[in-house]
């Protein structure tokens, strides 16, 4: 899955990153409300996982918005908040669930693949496609020319990110961030020997290679 974090807190946010990213999703980051909102409605994410209290713009202001653009993604809320109020107030603001700190990560992720479970609205799909490249997010199977293809967790993020910024150029930073959250260059080569295991199980033996190197630039999932 693709997730959003909104919370301002660093401790809080940097755990469930952490947790996330080991369990094989891809998690981005903002650390207030105004950012949240950018996030939200540029780019396409599978679960929102937002705090109440935000600097700038506050948890039920920034759903409300959020709704407001027509976004659907489902949204759980996490928070201190933990009042009956609190919570009526944050589902009928648009919030799909409600968790309240501190709180398990199991019980969050187990919440978080729910929402994820939730069947797509009308003009959604939860299947990614590229050429004869199939990608199930939810029931997460890939598939090639409708041959099953067979995906450790960190492949399967790493192709998701690809398939999701088709035709487009991915630079080895980008991946470097979305897929191993690293903010930094580690000195290895992790990126290129996993796109190197990704190519064998997607392209090896096939007549056409989806996954491009585009040498001074970075990477590409399309139809050459």
């Amino acid at each position: 899955m693709k997730i959003l974090i909104v919370e301002d807190d660093p401790e809080t946010a940097a755990f469930v990153v952490a947790n996330l990213a080991a369990a094989g999703h891809v998690a981005d980051q903002a650390e207030s409300g105004p950012a949240g909102y950018d996030l939200a409605t540029a780019g396409r994410y599978d679960v929102i996982v937002l705090d109440r209290m935000l600097p700038d713009l506050d948890g039920i202001t920034l759903v409300k918005a959020i709704r407001s653009a027509g976004i659907a993604t489902p949204v759980l809320f996490l928070t201190h908040l933990s009042g009956i109020d609190d919570r009526v107030e944050g589902l009928e603001a648009g919030g799909d669930d409600y968790l309240v700190k501190p709180f398990a990560v199991e019980e969050l992720q187990a919440r978080l693949a729910a929402l994820a479970r939730r069947p797509p609205l009308a003009g959604e799909s939860g299947v990614l496609v590229v050429a004869d490249l199939e990608m199930d997010l939810i029931r997460r199977a890939v598939r090639r020319g409708g041959e099953t293809i067979e995906l450790l967790p960190r492949e399967f993020q790493l192709l998701e990110y690809l398939m999701r910024s088709q035709g487009r150029i991915v630079t080895r930073t980008m991946l470097l961030e979305q897929v191993w959250n690293f903010h930094f260059d580690p000195k290895t080569n992790i990126v290129e020997t996993h796109i190197s295991r990704l190519r064998a199980k997607i392209d090896r033996g096939r007549p056409v290679a989806l996954i491009q190197t585009l040498r001074g630039a970075g990477y590409a999932l399309r139809e050459p």
